[in-house]
């Protein structure tokens, strides 16, 4: 009884063998966050995903990116806040002593008033309040 072994020559290309299907996807998605809704809510977003032509979770990845989240008022802030409060006060006392005494007795105080309120304004219309 004799034996035949059969051997096959492949060439020898240097590239991998490809196997089919589809390619890998290089930047993959693992992370999950789950995030509640009110059924006003589901609804709402699911109408502006489908008037964008896009399914919920693309929609809401998107408006995430595009989010613009400004932080709770810091305790400096609040601080800030109280003194514009008193800045008004101050305003309001001006204002009825320009009617009683005249107007260009109260200019000067009230010029110095209107600098330090305008800076107060441009402090909290910032987009983070860190620039000072």
């Amino acid at each position: 009884m004799e034996s035949v072994v059969k051997t096959t020559v492949m060439p020898v290309t240097g590239r991998p063998k490809h196997k089919g299907g589809r390619p890998k996807i290089k930047v993959r998605r693992e992370v999950q966050i789950r995030v509640r809704l009110t059924a006003t809510e589901h609804f709402m977003i699911a109408a502006r995903a489908k008037g964008a032509g896009m399914k919920i979770s693309d929609w809401f990845r998107e408006a995430a990116k595009a989010a613009r989240v400004i932080a709770r008022l810091k305790p400096e802030d609040l601080q800030i806040m109280r003194m514009l409060a008193g800045m008004a006060n101050n305003l309001n006392q001006l204002t009825k002593l320009a009617h009683r005494d005249g107007l260009l007795t109260v200019a000067r105080k009230c010029d110095g008033l209107m600098i330090e309120i305008d800076q107060a304004l441009k402090y909290f219309n910032s987009d983070d309040r860190q620039d000072t």
